[in-house]
């Protein structure tokens, strides 16, 4: 039987409700980068929450992300990321073992968002970085 994609997006798009906290992960080598939106894609966070790619840095983004839910009286949480590399694999499996579901999330969607947003196909953060409303 096949599966359909669009009751599949639906899914994913009805999973996520005023009580969500998403978070997501832009995923390095040695340190990651972690930002909170709220299900209207509203940023919860004045700068991002940076981790490093080990045990200590896995439980300092639990603990930021556990103090933002019962801040914004949030109950459950949703972490998205890019599956580039072979670098997120540990975080994603450390998250779930946590029971924090976790959404791989197609680099050709990310850099797509990113163009229609700035309008530029160049990779470069810092752009994103000023013209964020995290500052």
């Amino acid at each position: 039987m096949k599966s359909n994609p669009i009751k599949s997006q639906n899914q994913r798009v009805e999973r996520i409700c005023t009580t969500t906290l998403v978070i997501g992960i832009d995923i390095a080598k040695e340190k990651h980068a972690a930002q909170a939106i709220n299900f209207r894609s509203i940023v919860l966070t004045k700068r991002p929450i940076l981790f490093s790619n080990d045990l200590a840095g896995y439980e300092h983004l639990e603990h930021s992300i556990r103090k933002l839910q019962k801040m914004q009286g949030m109950n459950d949480v949703v972490v998205g990321m890019e599956s580039t590399g072979h670098y997120w694999f540990n975080i994603a499996n450390w998250l779930v073992g946590q029971d924090i579901d976790v959404a791989l999330v197609n680099p050709m969607t990310t850099k797509r968002n990113k163009e229609n947003r700035d309008n530029s196909p160049s990779k470069n953060d810092q752009k994103m970085l000023l013209s964020s409303p995290m500052r």
